[in-house]
């Protein structure tokens, strides 16, 4: 049986709730490859670092936390053409939590002073800790 792994992916706020609303998450514009590396069981934290996708109002926050499904790949419609790869997530509840506080015990950001170059893949796995950390100070229980 493979081992529970634990993944970040990096959106705008607003396209985190959209995410949220419909039980799906998508990856690095729609990509595909990211998605079909996660497996069902394993947990993704979202961290969104504007409110809006094209705004420029910072957001620097974890804002969802949820479980990969059983279930394939797929692609979605989200009109004009754009049918973006996504893969159906169970969110679970809980509150935003800002990044700043975190990062001097966040493990996967090794250089504390430019700890958002990290988020700029856009998809990356992260430690056991790491994300046990974040989502306590989300203030939901991962199992």
């Amino acid at each position: 049986m493979e081992h529970t792994k634990y993944w970040v992916i990096v959106a705008s706020k607003d396209h985190v709730q959209r995410g949220r609303d419909g039980g799906f998450c998508q990856a690095n514009h729609g990509k595909s490859s990211p998605l079909e590396r996660m497996k069902a069981g394993d947990w993704v934290v979202f961290y969104s670092p504007k409110i809006t996708y094209q705004g420029k109002d910072a957001c620097q926050a974890f804002t969802a936390i949820g479980k990969v499904k059983p279930g394939p790949v797929y692609q979605g419609d989200m009109g004009g053409g754009f049918t973006p790869y996504r893969r159906d997530i169970a969110y679970i509840d809980c509150t935003e939590a800002p990044i700043h506080p975190l990062i001097p015990q966040l493990s996967f950001i090794e250089d504390k002073q430019h700890w958002g170059y990290r988020f700029r893949f856009g998809f990356f796995e992260i430690g056991k800790e790491d994300f046990e950390l974040i989502a306590d100070r989300m203030g939901c229980i991962s199992d």
